[in-house]
C-alpha cells in the first residue's frame, strides 16, 4: 500500500483529512461532528442521537426518499452512529461513485427540521429507548454511568430518556443543530482512492455556507466516583454488576497500554477473567473494557450469573484486578501486542475503517498518527508501562452497580 496523508482547513474552519491510496478498490468518506451526548444540556438528552435520525429526513431540497434511493443506486455501504463524544455521518462506495457519495453526505448534513419529521420520529426514538431497556447490561451500564459522572454531561445517556425525548421540541433541537453542527466542528475524513485536491473543491463548495460554532466543550476531568447500588428488576433472573472507574484520556498515550490492559484483564477469550469466572462456572459473562474520552477515559468490568453468587462473583473479579499489576507475564504481554497490532493492520487493508480511524483520532485529539507510529507504540508497551497504570488508575476503585431480580 502507498498511503499518502493529506490536509487542510477551509476558511469557514472545517478540516479535511485524508490517506489515499491509489491502488485501493473503494473510497471512503464520513463527516464527523464534535457533537455527543457530553455536550447537551440535561434537560434535552439524547438530542444528538435524535438529530442524527433526522438527517436522514430530508433536506430543503432533497426528500428522505431521494437520500436513501442515493445511497442505494450508488451502492454504498453507509450509516451513521451518535456516541457520547461526537456523530458521524459515513459512507463507502467504488471509486467511480465517491464524487456523488460525497455529494450526498454533504446535502444530508443540512436537514430541513420539519416537524411532522420531527414528530414521526419521536415514536421511533422512544421505540429504541424502550428496546434497551429490556437489555440488563445497558440498563445497568447507563445508571452506573450516570452516577459515576454525577451531573456531568459525560454521564448523560446517548439514546436520552422516555422523559427528555417526550418534552423536546423541534426548536430545542433547531437550537442545538445551529450551535453544534458547524463547520470548525467538523472533520471530514477520506481514505482509500481519493482525488483530495478534488475532494476538497467539491466539499468547499458544498459546505461554503456552514456557520460558526458557538462556544467551546469543557474538557476539564469532572469529579467522578458514587456509593455501591442496586437495581431490583421483576423482569431479570440473573445477576448482573458492573465498575466504571477512572482511566487515561483519548488524548493521552497511555491509551494503548489502556486498552492492551483491559483486554488482558476481560478480553472475550483468554482473559484473566475469563479463566477466574466463566472456566470455573461462577459466572455467564466477564469483560473489560475501555473507553478514551476527551479530557478523561473510563473502564468498566462486567459480570453476570446467578443472583445468589453474585458477592461471590465480585469477590474473585475485586481479586483479580488487585492481582494484576503483579501477574502480568512477559509471553502474555507479546501475544497482546502481537493481537493489537494484528487487529489495526487488518483494519488498515480496509479505506472505510482506516477512514473511522483517521475521523476519530482527529476529532478527538486535533493530531494525525500514522499507523506504523501507532503500531510503534503499541510495540513499545512495557510490563512497567501497565504496572504504572495499575498504580495511577486502580480499578477496585470503582463505581459499582448491580441489578438483582426484584422478588
Amino acid at each position: 500500500m502507498s498511503i499518502q496523508y493529506h490536509q487542510t482547513t477551509l476558511d469557514t474552519g472545517m478540516t479535511i483529512i485524508a490517506e489515499t491510496d491509489d491502488d485501493a478498490h473503494s473510497s471512503a468518506a464520513g463527516f464527523f461532528v464534535k457533537a455527543g451526548a457530553r455536550d447537551e444540556a440535561t434537560p434535552i438528552m439524547g438530542v444528538s442521537h435524535y438529530l442524527e435520525h433526522m438527517m436522514f429526513k430530508g433536506t430543503e431540497e432533497l426528500s428522505a426518499e431521494q437520500i436513501n434511493q442515493g445511497f442505494d443506486n450508488l451502492g454504498a455501504s453507509n450509516n451513521a452512529y451518535t456516541s457520547r463524544e461526537l456523530t458521524c455521518f459515513y459512507a463507502s462506495v467504488i471509486p467511480e461513485h465517491f464524487k456523488d457519495a460525497q455529494s450526498l453526505l454533504a446535502k444530508m448534513m443540512r436537514p430541513a427540521l420539519r416537524q411532522s419529521d420531527f414528530d414521526t420520529e419521536k415514536g421511533v426514538i422512544l421505540e429504541e429507548i424502550a428496546m434497551y431497556a429490556d437489555n440488563p447490561f445497558w440498563v445497568l451500564y447507563e445508571e452506573s454511568i450516570a452516577r459515576h459522572y454525577k451531573s456531568h454531561g459525560l454521564g448523560h445517556r446517548v439514546l436520552g430518556t422516555k422523559e427528555s425525548i417526550t418534552a423536546l421540541t423541534r426548536d430545542q433541537m433547531a437550537e442545538y443543530f445551529n450551535q453544534r453542527y458547524a463547520a470548525d466542528k467538523t472533520v471530514v475524513a477520506l481514505a482509500g482512492k481519493v482525488d483530495f485536491d478534488q475532494s476538497v473543491e467539491q466539499i468547499a463548495a458544498l459546505c461554503a455556507d456552514w456557520q460558526q460554532s458557538v462556544g467551546q466543550r469543557e474538557t476539564t476531568p469532572p469529579s467522578v466516583g458514587a456509593e455501591p447500588f442496586t437495581l431490583r428488576d421483576e423482569r431479570v433472573n440473573r445477576g448482573y454488576l458492573i465498575g466504571i472507574s477512572q482511566a487515561p484520556a483519548a488524548n493521552d498515550d497511555e491509551r494503548y497500554a489502556a486498552a492492551l490492559l483491559m483486554q488482558m484483564l476481560g478480553g472475550i477469550d483468554n482473559s484473566k477473567l475469563h479463566w477466574a469466572l466463566i472456566e470455573t462456572g461462577l459466572a455467564e459473562e466477564a469483560q473489560a473494557g475501555y473507553d478514551g474520552l476527551d479530557g478523561t477515559g473510563d473502564y468498566f468490568v462486567y459480570a453476570s450469573g446467578d443472583p445468589d453468587k453474585l458477592d461471590d462473583i465480585w469477590e474473585v473479579m475485586v481479586k483479580e484486578i488487585r492481582g494484576l499489576r503483579d501477574s502480568i507475564t512477559h509471553d502474555e504481554l507479546v501475544g497482546l501486542r502481537s493481537k493489537m497490532a494484528t487487529a489495526a493492520m487488518v483494519g488498515a487493508e480496509r479505506p472505510g475503517d482506516r477512514m473511522q480511524r483517521l475521523g476519530r483520532l482527529w476529532t478527538m485529539t486535533g493530531q494525525y498518527r500514522p499507523l506504523d507510529e501507532e503500531l510503534a507504540k503499541i510495540e513499545a508497551i512495557t510490563i512497567q508501562d501497565l504496572q504504572d497504570l495499575c498504580d495511577r488508575y486502580p480499578l477496585d476503585r470503582c463505581t459499582l452497580g448491580k441489578m438483582i431480580p426484584d422478588s
